[in-house]
């Protein structure tokens, strides 16, 4: 692809996150992804090759290992004419969220990389120019802890996803907590996984984004600008779920699509698209931690109604929730066990500063790399080389934790459908998909610190404000002894 030959006007804002920003073509099924850093920080032409050169072969050579061929997309390194860059920068700034204009497009090395565009089923051909729909989930993390380094019992009952949002409703981030679980979609269980996307769609934050034809219809565009209207929705979906049928209007025509679309997008999560052996790799069992959340809605409405708990029924291992989530379970020590490993790095490094490169927390991100994260022993024999492995798999964990599902659909007649094509079926529609991570950039070895600091103040806060006003003892205590570390009280 000639991207320099391409007007800057064929090309669109697509979005943004904390160090990149994507533009998509109008026509190609391809992408552009910039670096950005704030205007006072600017990076050499050097620096930005050696970071997308990083985040490239990161992609190929670590996480195309745990998830497989087929869902991770790595792309390649472009150089294109610094004068189309700067008039793309100029045609696109204006699309931009306020709150993501901290930050500048690089717009001096030329350097970008080019992906395919994962709103597009990957065997969409251009000629076909049929209608697209796109859902993007960040499923967040999905297991309980179960290291033995947890202090605090709460986090061996609740997940980090329920405590947080607490925290960030009083924080001003988000107006309200969502009811959305991540354990819940994790489970496997059919009725728990419509429940985790009914409560997205209730909810979406910036978990759940859905795009048709590659605009952006459902979702937040920024923490301020959240779509959460169901009708409109229903609107755009019903050409996709009922091309040809009378229903047009009312809640009952909202609620069914949006019923068709929680259950296509649960049987395309539960699918397999890569026969190939990566992300097989066994962490520990899912059954070592707990299997539920008991802040989830859906385990407390079990609760409220005097039922047992449904329990998982387990996730096919070739779909990509499966290989996710053991990419998540290498944080075996939890941020608690990690930090002091951490800490172990942090004064070798001290003491020898040469050794960075050495033992590549920087990379290069190669084959040599990922065999390192191999080492699956939990005992601790003392050693920097034990901490720095344990440290590297909490940052793949963590970027695990973060990733981005996207599901393209695009609709197909029955005579249409090969062997080729990836084919899930609706009620009165039939669609060719594809399945594909993103966000798989390294998590920093220097966010580790606030990871450690972040734990503390969720939990802090969860167990101030939110179990201490389910417990009315606890509650009481709270208030009187607020400032106290330690409760003395008569028996």
């Amino acid at each position: 692809m000639e991207v320099e030959k391409m007007d800057e006007n064929e090309w669109k804002y697509h979005g943004e996150g904390n160090q990149s920003l994507v533009v998509s073509h109008c026509q190609r099924c391809v992408v552009l992804r910039f670096l950005k850093s704030p205007p006072n920080q600017t990076k050499t032409s050097e620096e930005i090759l050696h970071h997308l050169q990083n985040i490239v072969d990161f992609g190929k050579h670590v996480m195309k290992q745990f998830f497989g061929e087929n869902y991770v997309h790595h792309g390649e390194i472009i150089q294109l004419p610094l004068d189309f860059v700067r008039q793309l920068c100029l045609k696109i700034q204006p699309e931009r969220p306020e709150c993501r204009c901290d930050k500048d497009m690089d717009t001096l090395s030329g350097f970008a990389m080019c992906l395919p565009n994962l709103t597009r089923p990957q065997s969409y051909r251009l000629a076909e120019h049929r209608p697209l729909l796109c859902i993007e989930i960040k499923p967040k993390c999905g297991f309980i802890p179960f290291s033995s380094h947890v202090s605090q019992e709460i986090k061996h009952k609740v997940c980090r996803y329920c405590m947080h949002q607490h925290l960030k409703v009083a924080n001003g981030k988000w107006k309200r907590p969502s009811k959305y679980c991540p354990l819940d979609l994790f489970s496997g269980n059919k009725q728990r996984m419509h429940f985790a996307l009914k409560s997205l769609l209730q909810e979406a934050q910036n978990n759940l984004k859905i795009f048709k034809n590659g605009e952006l219809i459902y979702g937040c565009k920024d923490d301020r600008d959240c779509v959460s209207d169901w009708n409109e929705l229903a609107r755009h979906l019903k050409p996709f779920f009922f091309p040809s049928n009378g229903l047009v209007s009312g809640p009952h025509c909202t609620r069914t699509i949006v019923k068709e679309l929680i259950q296509v997008i649960t049987m395309t999560l539960l699918s397999s698209t890569d026969t190939c052996r990566a992300g097989d790799m066994k962490t520990v069992p899912v059954s070592q931690g707990r299997s539920y959340c008991e802040a989830s809605a859906f385990n407390k409405e079990l609760v409220r109604n005097g039922k047992h708990k449904l329990e998982s029924s387990g996730l096919p291992r070739g779909c990509l929730l499966y290989k996710t989530l053991q990419a998540q379970m290498l944080d075996m020590l939890d941020i608690e066990g990690l930090y002091p490993l951490y800490s172990r790095v942090e004064q070798y490094l001290e003491e020898f500063p040469e050794e960075r490169s050495t033992l590549q927390i920087d990379g290069p991100y190669n084959e040599a790399f990922y065999e390192k994260l191999l080492d699956l022993s939990p005992e601790d024999d003392g050693t920097v080389a034990f901490a720095l492995t344990k440290v590297q798999q909490y940052r793949i964990a963590m970027t695990a934790k973060d990733c981005s599902i996207m599901i393209a659909l695009s609709p197909c007649l029955q005579d249409e459908c090969s062997e080729q094509r990836s084919v899930v079926l609706a009620s009165k529609s039939r669609f060719t998909f594809s399945v594909s991570v993103l966000d798989l950039d390294l998590k920093p070895y220097e966010s580790i610190p606030h990871q450690y600091k972040l734990d503390g103040e969720i939990v802090n806060y969860y167990l101030k404000n939110v179990q201490a006003k389910d417990d009315p003892v606890m509650s009481n205590l709270f208030k009187e002894n607020e400032d106290c570390t330690l409760v003395l009280h008569k028996v």
